[in-house]
Formats: C-alpha cells, structure tokens, sequence
C-alpha cells in the first residue's frame, strides 16, 4: 500500500513524499540509505522470529493469527517464525532459476567460480533479497545459519542443511 500511496505532507505550498524504498533510497534525505523503511535486517528479524516462539509458547496452538495479512490463512504464532525463517533462510538458496536472490550481479550468478559463494550482506532487499549494503558482514547476518536449525527444517530440507553446514564452515574458515 505505501508503494502505490505514499505518504504526502503538504507544506507552505510545497508537497513533501515520503515513498517506498526496500533498497537504497533515492534521496539524501535519510542519510543515503533508507535503513528502516523497508530493507531486512537479520537482528531484528531474529528478535522477532525468537519473540514470536516465546509468545506460542505461553499463548500455545489455540491461539493463531492471519499470515500473511489478508490471505485468509491462520498460523500458529511458532508457524508464523517458521515462515519467517523460511523466507531469510531462502535469499541465500538456489530459486527455481537455479540463483540466489542475495547475487545482485550476474557475476555472482552466472560464474561458475562465483555461484556457490554467498555474501552476507548489511541488510538485504525488502522486495527481491539481493544484498544490499557492506558486503563483509558476517557479524549479524550469519544468523540465518540458526534459523532453519531451530525451526525443524534442516532435517527436513536438504538445501538448507547444506547451506547451513556451508556457511557454518566458511564463518568459522
């Protein structure tokens, strides 16, 4: 909705816009980069998947929200992190194109010598999970080697525990 609405403030005869940006920003106005308004972040996405399994387990099963918003579809607060997780955890896996949503350039997607190096990024995307960012932050951003760990699916999505066994071995390297 912000996409196509974007927030208008009319001031002294000049029309101020505040628009969507899941990347970079367009303008200076925000420091260069639009840091909050709609990129990823993995720190706060862990706290939220982590807050989200604390609440299942005092709230339990019976208790299920809309996921995503208005899809008519009713998760668990555990199946919402879940999902959550899946959807961090597959900007570094293979698409049905045979890429990864985190290579930006067709360097990294194309070369053979490149394909199967995933770069952890400052922030990601907000639309399609390409890097976005330094491109050196192992810090914050290998947490997504915890996710499908602590959700069940390693054990259930071969990709996935490789790519976590991978990225495991070249953040410790």
């Amino acid at each position: 909705m912000h996409k196509d609405q974007p927030y208008q403030l009319p001031v002294d005869g000049m029309d101020y816009r505040v628009d969507y940006e899941p990347g970079e920003s367009s303008t200076g106005l925000f420091g260069g980069n639009s840091n909050w308004r709609g990129p990823i972040w993995f720190p706060v996405n862990y706290l939220l998947i982590e807050s989200l399994q604390k609440f299942h387990h005092y709230l339990g099963d019976d208790f299920k929200v809309e996921c995503p918003t208005g899809a008519g579809q009713y998760m668990t607060l555990w199946e919402v992190a879940a999902e959550i997780s899946r959807r961090l955890t597959r900007i570094f896996l293979r698409d049905e194109q045979d890429a990864r949503p985190v290579h930006e350039s067709s360097r990294y997607r194309d070369d053979p010598h490149w394909r199967d190096l995933a770069l952890f990024y400052e922030y990601y995307h907000g639309d399609d999970g390409t890097g976005v960012g330094a491109s050196h932050r192992t810090g914050w951003t290998r947490i997504v080697a915890k996710l499908p760990q602590q959700s069940g699916e390693s054990e259930t999505h071969p990709a996935i525990a490789e790519t976590e066994h991978e990225t495991l071995s070249e953040v410790s390297a």
